[in-house]
């Protein structure tokens, strides 16, 4: 089976990335299964929801909740040897005859068999290598009057009647995790043509060849929530990017080829990919409803946010009809679910959901924490300035801004660590290092401090 297309949004992921590679991941597989209806040969692509990071509280919430899988952890799309790899091998048993081994090799059109004991456990490879190998060794003993042909065709025939654990090799052993390029470098090296992938209990899954590794092939990847290198899975530049759903600025991300890509000016990539089931006239069920508005309302921080637009409204209308819910209960519910402000540990307070930025040649972190109980967030200033400290001093930052939204107050607190003049300038205020800096009105990250920080 074919390695799934991976659909990821950025590092550091928030609720808006998980919730539109989830929903957007699902819209494709309904494509691909309505394209399979219309043609029986039709090839379909298998699109997986996966993540860079620890799942966000509230994201974790509305999928479980509405019986939906948690994507898995992603390290990286470099392709790796299960992409590459021949998926259940033909195996014999130990203790088969050679010249069974043989038959199957020869109407299979083989060059190996996996070979196991009674229980399934792998032990070793035949070849037809080998067989050829114990063939031709037999022209050494052979005398050049040909005084004892027989005797060496009675042997070469006896041959066909032992076992096959008297025939088995030793070969090299991949990891179907493992990163393909070293794989290629250990393989190439080996004085054997396979190697062979085993599961935890030591059976083989897989047979990779120097044939296999001829071309490597690339993993396919749909970004969603961003189209910037510094933000996307490592790997990317060795990856086929397929499609791009994004709501930010274009960033660096080039293609080989055209692609699908979708960029809209709206407060959320969520309302985007809302708008692709529409397009695609595919049904939104009422559990992918959710998880779509839940991220509209905290992309948007319950459509209070100046990025927030006509269109997001429409969307987060149209699903909440769907799923059956009052949008601003639900949005509310769902920022409750991102816990008890004075339990949150103060990493995830500032690395939760927060972004790197260039500003010529220094590189700054702007992070966002929303909440309905600012104060309470307040209460843990000392320990967020250390950890902003300790992550600054890690990344050589300039400077490290956290933002603390107030929902309800529909403002920030700004603290700063690092070369504040920058800010103090930019926003024509006095960031201290106590207290921080209460900022009316300032709501979003990108249009509202990324925009112009940038823009100094």
């Amino acid at each position: 089976m074919a390695s799934p297309v991976v659909v990821v949004g950025h590092q550091n992921p928030d609720n808006d990335t998980i919730c539109s590679a989830v929903a957007y991941a699902y819209l494709r597989n309904q494509l691909e299964q309505r394209n399979l209806l219309a043609d029986a040969s039709y090839n379909t692509m298998r699109f997986e929801p996966m993540r860079l990071g620890p799942m966000p509280p509230e994201s974790t919430w509305v999928l479980e909740s509405n019986g939906l899988s948690i994507p898995k952890l992603v390290s990286h799309v470099r392709a790796r040897v299960s992409d590459v790899m021949t998926d259940d091998p033909i195996s014999v048993l130990q203790n088969e005859l050679l010249l069974d081994a043989g038959k199957v090799l020869r109407q299979k059109n083989l060059r190996s068999l996996v070979v196991t004991d009674e229980d399934g456990v792998y032990v070793g490879l035949i070849t037809t290598r080998m067989i050829a190998e114990r063939y031709l060794a037999a022209t050494d003993v052979l005398e050049e009057d040909g005084s004892n042909s027989m005797a060496v065709a009675a042997d070469l025939i006896a041959s066909l009647g032992q076992k096959v654990r008297d025939f088995i090799e030793e070969v090299l052993i991949l990891d179907k995790d493992g990163l393909l390029g070293e794989a290629i470098e250990d393989l190439m090296l080996s004085s054997l043509r396979e190697a062979v992938v085993l599961d935890d209990e030591q059976r083989c899954i897989g047979i990779v060849t120097r044939s296999d590794i001829a071309t490597r092939p690339k993993r396919k990847v749909v970004l969603v929530d961003h189209n910037e290198i510094s933000q996307a899975v490592h790997g990317i530049e060795e990856a086929e990017i397929i499609a791009i759903i994004d709501h930010h600025r274009i960033g660096d991300i080039s293609t080989a080829n055209p692609v699908q890509f979708v960029n809209l000016p709206v407060g959320s990539t969520a309302t985007i990919v809302s708008m692709e089931f529409q397009r695609f006239g595919v049904k939104i069920p009422e559990g992918i409803a959710k998880v779509l508005l839940s991220a509209i309302m905290t992309d948007t921080i319950m459509l209070k946010s100046p990025t927030t637009t006509e269109t997001d409204w429409q969307q987060a209308l149209l699903l909440s009809e769907i799923a059956g819910v009052e949008m601003i209960d639900f949005g509310l519910l769902v920022f409750k679910h991102r816990g008890d402000n004075g339990e949150v540990p103060v990493n995830k307070i500032v690395s939760a959901d927060a972004k790197e930025f260039q500003i010529g040649e220094a590189t700054v972190l702007i992070s966002q924490h929303e909440t309905l109980d600012l104060a309470e967030v307040m209460k843990h200033e000392e320990g967020i300035r250390e950890y902003m400290r300790h992550v600054m001093d890690d990344h050589g930052y300039e400077f490290v801004l956290l933002m603390i939204t107030d929902i309800m107050a529909e403002g920030s607190q700004f603290i700063c660590e690092g070369n504040r003049r920058i800010v103090n300038r930019v926003f024509n205020i006095q960031c201290t290092g106590v207290g921080g800096t209460w900022m009316p009105g300032i709501l979003s990250r990108k249009m509202q401090v990324a925009a112009r920080i940038l823009g100094s």
